[in-house]
């Protein structure tokens, strides 16, 4: 069954990224589940993203686009990345979650994906 495993992170964590003192760790952590996640055989897709003030918000109203710059939602946690991965059941997706960077200082939403349209 395949599962998103959705990374979100604190405003403080995703400023560690650029952070010359906490770089290094924040990086660290990420590349050992990444190579722990790949080397499992169970990955279908993953991608990080970009901080979200590089975000562009569009949706529509009375037919009109609007278009805005950085991310919509107000939230404590913002989307850091996720892989799309292929396990036998939620048990296993869950293990994989819990493995994550993300699930310590922040979290990770765990969702199955939709069959493929006919």
């Amino acid at each position: 069954m395949k599962y998103m495993l959705i990374q979100l992170e604190t405003a403080e964590e995703v400023s560690r990224r650029d952070n010359p003192e906490q770089a290094g760790a924040y990086w660290g952590a990420w590349g050992a589940y990444v190579q722990a996640i790949n080397q499992a055989g169970i990955v279908v897709y993953g991608a990080g993203l970009m901080p979200p003030a590089s975000a562009t918000t569009v949706r529509v109203a009375g037919g009109e686009r609007q278009v805005q710059d950085g991310p919509f939602a107000d939230s404590k946690e913002m989307l850091g990345g996720f892989f799309i991965i292929d396990v036998p059941d939620l048990d296993t997706a869950l293990e994989w979650a819990a493995r994550s960077p993300a699930a310590s200082a922040g979290s990770v939403e765990v969702r199955p994906l939709l069959p493929p349209m006919p």
